[in-house]
């Protein structure tokens, strides 16, 4: 069993969890509460930004044009990919795009992001490419989950949404990270293939709160300034 299928079996509590999920289930039902669209939508522009911010740190950990190019090329994706699903969002929140950008991370956004920037700054290449796999990984689930459940038509409020994460480019994506971080697992001991699994489980688990994150609302206790740190 190749290292990644290890992991994802290791998860499938979590991934089952996140299917099951308010949010994720209020996507397949095309109901969901506007203000919790906004709150994610919000998080997740600042989340966006770190996640390239991590593709940067591997750029520099790496020695091969070829994988500097490939990270490169993941960040073209997210600049220029993922905000059609955050449009489809604010079209159904009722709110423009532009007025949810620039806001400071929510707690579990925060946790997560320092996660993966601790992650790249001090880990292994594994370590970044196993903390990283998660958020393509549960999304293109999810897309594929919604696509085969709720079977989705074109005028389903969020079907821009799941046939996004539903297609084949975001499983290459997942495919090529899982592909990249087994070729990683092949030549390194145990002590370095168990650092990997916890910074993929606990980027699942990540996962899990963010959507939980907008379901709650989440806030910080206290109503203080806070400067946005992750673009």
């Amino acid at each position: 069993m190749l290292f990644s299928e290890k992991l994802r079996k290791e998860a499938d509590e979590i991934y089952q969890g996140i299917f099951r999920h308010p949010f994720v289930e209020g996507l397949g039902k095309g109901d969901l509460d506007p203000e919790s669209i906004i709150h994610y939508v919000k998080a997740d522009f600042e989340y966006l930004n770190a996640f390239m911010n991590i593709y940067g740190l591997a750029i520099a950990k790496s020695t091969r044009r070829e994988d500097m190019a490939y990270f490169h090329e993941q960040i073209a994706f997210v600049l220029n990919g993922e905000i059609h699903p955050h449009n489809n969002l604010c079209r159904v929140a009722g709110v423009a795009y532009d007025d949810l950008k620039g806001f400071p991370l929510p707690p579990t956004a925060d946790h997560y992001v320092s996660h993966m920037k601790s992650t790249a700054l001090t880990g292994s290449m594994g370590e970044i490419l196993a903390a990283l796999l998660p958020c393509p990984w549960t999304y293109y689930e999810i897309g594929k989950y919604l696509m085969e459940t709720v079977q989705p038509k074109p005028d389903h409020p969020f079907y821009e949404w799941i046939t996004f994460y539903a297609e084949d480019e975001v499983g290459q994506i997942t495919n090529e990270l899982r592909r990249r971080l087994d070729t990683w697992a092949k030549g390194v001991g145990p002590d370095e293939l168990e650092k990997a699994k916890v910074a993929f489980l606990k980027s699942c688990q990540l996962e899990y709160r963010f959507w939980d994150m907008a379901i709650t609302k989440e806030i910080w206790p206290f109503s203080v300034e806070q400067e946005v740190t992750t673009s």
